[in-house]
């Protein structure tokens, strides 16, 4: 997309309001969870990347969609898109993910970036939805990106699916409870690296959100208010975690 996008912010429900309100508080509440050399590490590596020049523009879409609410509480049938990428990729292979991925020479910032790569890997009808507002950029080191999110709304996306499978094993609209009980709430963290590298993730029947994703979704409910308290000491390894996936019987 090549277009200038225009960001709507008045446009969001009154639940949406809270995090609309305070989305710069969302990267606090990532660095929150780090321990402060961890977090230091990241620094240095973003710092690094900038320096040499090899790090590469994304950005994604975060879409919330659900009807307006009376008492301004989250309704219950409230969702927020997700994708799990195919094992075969280069990058993030199997990992839950907001639609999204790399800048085009053609797109006209992260907004055009993020609604062009929605469309593309779920068949997202971008006109039926209105962007918020744009998050702070995060330096993922795995895939030497500088990520943007997207905060978008729709009352009624539509049809999302699989459009290539070389890409995406999943598309799910995924309601924002699930992520809001705290029975579905963990730490996870990778083998290779210790557990002080543990970032928040969500267990849901479909699918294990940790990492970047995790992280932000983990930050917004903090921010919109919506978190509930959950066991922080419930630590797993990614491995572990992963395995334990589709046991719970459908989403709570």
């Amino acid at each position: 997309m090549n277009a200038t996008v225009a960001l709507t912010p008045e446009v969001g429900p009154s639940w949406l309001r809270p995090l609309v309100d305070n989305i710069d508080r969302v990267p606090d509440a990532v660095r929150r969870r780090l321990p402060a050399d961890v977090l230091a590490m990241v620094t240095a590596a973003s710092s690094t990347a900038s320096l040499r020049r090899d790090e590469r523009d994304a950005a994604v879409l975060v879409l919330f969609s659900g009807p307006e609410s009376a008492d301004g509480r989250v309704p219950t049938d409230a969702d927020l898109l997700l994708t799990v990428r195919a094992s075969t990729l280069r990058h993030h292979a199997g990992q839950a993910a907001f639609p999204g991925g790399a800048s085009d020479p053609g797109d006209d910032g992260p907004v055009a970036t993020a609604l062009r790569e929605a469309h593309e890997e779920t068949g997202l009808d971008v006109s039926r939805l209105h962007p918020l507002v744009t998050m702070e950029r995060t330096f993922i080191a795995p895939s030497r990106f500088h990520v943007v999110p997207v905060l978008a709304y729709s009352a009624d996306p539509g049809p999302v699916n699989v459009i290539n499978e070389a890409e995406t094993a999943i598309v799910a609209r995924v309601p924002v409870r699930a992520f809001i009980n705290p029975a579905n709430r963990l730490m996870v963290y990778r083998r290779t690296l210790s557990r002080r590298w543990a970032g928040p993730a969500f267990l849901l029947n479909q699918m294990l959100v940790w990492g970047f994703t995790g992280q932000v979704i983990s930050a917004v409910l903090d921010v919109a208010g919506w978190s509930e308290p959950w066991d922080t000491s419930d630590l797993r390894e990614l491995d572990d975690a992963m395995a334990l996936v589709g046991e719970q019987g459908g989403l709570r």
